[in-house]
């Protein structure tokens, strides 16, 4: 499986972004989807995940109330809506794959990662 990761870009603060993540695959629909993030100097970090068909959808405390994950698996694609950014949001945005299906928030339980999507916030 490949994934595209796009919907980057630059923000005010208090502004909203939307990512998608695209997969090229025939088994897209049986994956747990995750986003992560990474930003310059730190690990990176759990975002959200949804399971296959969305029994599970986990989110970290940080993005909680202001991040919602959703999947459309008749286009093969993940998205992370972000509302009422904050410049600590700003880091690269990775999209990942588990094929699993394990609602996990530890990155090498996932076997797919996409290139990453720059987001930032300004003040």
């Amino acid at each position: 499986v490949q994934l595209q990761a796009s919907g980057g870009g630059l923000v005010q603060t208090g502004g909203s972004l939307r990512l998608s993540c695209k997969a090229i695959g025939r088994t897209f629909s049986s994956y747990a989807m995750g986003w992560f993030r990474q930003a310059p100097g730190k690990e990176r970090e759990f975002v959200a995940v949804r399971s296959s068909w969305g029994r599970t959808t986990l989110y970290a405390d940080s993005v909680k109330g202001r991040f919602t994950i959703s999947r459309d698996n008749a286009v093969n694609t993940v998205f992370l809506q972000m509302n009422n950014l904050k410049p600590e949001d700003t880091a690269v945005y990775y999209c990942a794959g588990n094929r699993a299906n394990r609602g996990s928030y530890v990155a090498s339980e996932y076997d797919y990662w996409g290139q990453g999507t720059q987001v930032t916030v300004s003040s």
